[in-house]
Formats: structure tokens, sequence, C-alpha cells
């Protein structure tokens, strides 16, 4: 199978758009109505996984669905599929590993493009609630000034 510039910009699209879900679905049903899974990521906690991993297995059903129908009924659902797929890896790599230092990242996080998203995501772990909380996005982030100044709203 030959993959074409539609596939592609299908994979890159899917890969995109996956950054405006992750937002929605952290800013409003990780602190929303799903906050009792999510709460175990802003507390300490005991053991090597938490209730917030649920998540990935229900974000990686879809991707899991369009692989599968990408490969039964329409090549189309595949770059669909690989591009959720692809931005789940980097989230992953991103978030438990340069973040969270749940296993060793092969790159340091605190230099280049990963700084200001580290920074970032550490920003929304300065609030242990569900409300008060900034960046909720993954590759596109505020400028940290801009998030600091409006944490700082929050917190007085």
């Amino acid at each position: 199978m030959l993959v074409g510039l539609a596939e592609i910009a299908i994979f890159f699209a899917a890969f995109a758009g996956m950054e405006g879900f992750a937002w929605v679905m952290h800013r409003h049903v990780m602190h929303g109505a799903l906050w009792c899974w999510h709460r175990s990521h802003h507390v300490k906690h005991e053991g090597v996984f938490e209730l917030n991993d649920l998540f990935a297995v229900v974000f990686a059903a879809p991707a899991i669905l369009c692989i599968w129908l990408g490969m039964h009924v329409s090549a189309w659902f595949l770059p669909i599929g690989l591009g959720i797929t692809a931005y789940g890896a980097t989230y992953f790599f991103f978030h438990d590993g340069l973040v969270h230092r749940r296993f060793p990242a092969p790159i340091d996080g605190n230099k280049g493009f990963w700084r200001a998203r580290v920074q970032a995501h550490r920003l929304h772990h300065a609030v242990a609630t569900k409300d008060g909380c900034v960046s909720f996005g993954f590759l596109w982030v505020r400028p940290i000034r801009e998030l600091k100044a409006k944490l700082s709203l929050v917190k007085h």
C-alpha cells in the first residue's frame, strides 16, 4: 500500500486535531465530571499507577477503532487512527516521561521546544483542586509569563 499526500495530510490533521480535543477533555471533563479519576493525578499517591491512568485506556479506544476500520472497512480511517495514536504516544512520552518522570526520558525537558511545555504543565499542577488551574493544553501553551500572572490572580 502506497501512502499518498492525502493520507499524510489526514494523519497530521488527526494529530493536530487531538490537541484541541485534549484541551477540551482536560478542561471540561477531567477537571469536571470525571475529576474523581483525575484528582489522583493532582495529589501525592503511592504506587506506580493512579486512577487517572484509566484515561489512557478510554482515549485509546477511538484510535483502536479507527485503525481496525482502516484495516477492514475503509483505508481512510487508518491515517486518522495512526494520527491519534501518534499524539497519544507523544503525550505519554512528554507527560509521563519529561514532566512527571515516571520513566527516564532520553531528552532534556528543560531545553528547547519542551521547556515551555514542561513549565506550563508544572504550573497546571500548582493547584491541587479541579478549579483554578491554568494550562490545559500540551503542544500549544500560552506564554509562561501569562500563565504565572493568571495563576497568581487565582491564588489571591
